[in-house]
């Protein structure tokens, strides 16, 4: 069974949308992506996410977008 990429609970950041297993917020990889910043700068700043977790997260996201362009 796949691992959960994302997760959101009251408990957790209050129902943010979270890397599963943390309690950092999705948001805050794109935030750093949008300001131009590195997934490595991303992972130096949040040691808790690991590089396939992005990577898992990045790739859904691509195959969500090809699923709404087809």
């Amino acid at each position: 069974m796949k691992n959960r990429i994302v997760t959101s609970s009251k408990e957790i950041m209050g129902g943010t949308p979270v890397f599963a297993g943390t309690r950092v917020p999705i948001q805050t990889l794109i935030d750093y992506l949008k300001a131009g910043d590195s997934i490595n700068e991303f992972l130096e700043g949040f040691p808790t996410v690991s590089r396939e977790k992005v990577v898992e997260f990045l790739e859904e996201a691509e195959r969500q977008m090809e699923k709404k362009a087809a």
